[in-house]
């Protein structure tokens, strides 16, 4: 069993130390792995190769939603690496997240759902998707998902895309902060208030379209990097995620690409490389956007 590494604050990060098995620490005191593979538009046999593909190159993180229409299939797919490895579920971090916000028994509803399409037993981290619905619904939300942890369905809980005003929303109740808060993040999306705003609450910041879903693998300074390192552009973005302290969670559909998103803990992006990728920040939205919603 390779030793864990786990780092307590970001700022405590030795860049040389991460490896592929690093976890970092939550807020609610559990940890989690330090990239993730997603399953977004995955769907069918598609969703159960892609995480059989990752959990058998390394990943202990897998992140799906009933959005997705995979939870299934995700579930399916761990629980048959695990008979076949001799691998604990325990070992395995699982997310899903609720789709709408319209009703704490709906969410409580929801989270059952979900529970029984993957067939875990538990769910690792359950998110709030997004904030739509309101200021009502956000709070309805959050205090069935607050339930759901206290009865041992769910882990950890956090949020998804949220701007600062939704979480002051849910803040207001004081039944408890996000552990996770799940947003894209990436050199050309860089949300530096959201981030710090969050980051000095306690929470981590997970990042979905890590790789500015290859929309910028021509720009130029990324390639120049790339090419420094002897690495792809892909590899650059997601590099600079770890090292900024968040947890990108990146899909592809090809296993060669699975693989090759692990190999970006050989090299260490220097100080100013980290801040000049981050200057290349043009709010580029590669899907939806919803931190502006009321």
């Amino acid at each position: 069993m390779p030793h864990l590494t786990t780092f307590p604050e970001v700022a405590n990060v030795n860049p040389s130390l991460i490896t592929f098995q690093t976890k970092r620490n939550l807020n609610d005191g559990r940890e989690i792995p330090i990239m993730g593979f997603g399953t977004y538009e995955l769907e069918g046999t598609e969703a159960y190769k892609g995480v059989t593909w990752a959990l058998e190159a390394g990943y202990r993180l897998i992140d799906s939603a009933e959005w997705y229409e995979n939870e299934k299939e995700c579930g399916q797919a761990i629980r048959d690496f695990c008979a076949a490895h001799d691998v604990p579920r325990a070992d395995i971090f699982y997310i899903t997240k609720l789709k709408l916000n319209n009703g704490y028994d709906h969410a409580r509803e929801a989270i059952r759902r979900s529970l029984d399409a993957c067939g875990l037993g538990y769910i690792d981290l359950y998110l709030i998707h997004g904030p739509i619905g309101g200021k009502q619904a956000r709070q309805d939300s959050w205090r069935a998902i607050v339930d759901a942890q206290k009865e041992g369905l769910v882990k950890s809980i956090g949020i998804s895309t949220f701007g600062i005003k939704h979480i002051e929303d849910i803040l207001e109740l004081d039944i408890g902060v996000p552990a996770v808060h799940q947003i894209d993040i990436h050199p050309f999306m860089v949300r530096a208030q959201i981030v710090k705003w969050c980051m000095d609450r306690g929470m981590l910041m997970q990042a979905w379209a890590p790789l500015a879903r290859g929309m910028r693998f021509n720009h130029p300074v990324v390639v120049k990097t790339a090419e420094k390192y002897g690495k792809t552009p892909g590899q650059v973005l997601l590099r600079w995620s770890v090292q900024k302290g968040y947890v990108p969670i990146p899909k592809s559909r090809t296993k060669e690409r699975i693989i090759e998103n692990t190999d970006i803990f050989d090299f260490e992006l220097g100080h100013g490389e980290l801040i000049g990728l981050g200057q290349l920040d043009e709010q580029l939205v590669t899907d939806w956007d919803p931190t502006g919603c009321d």
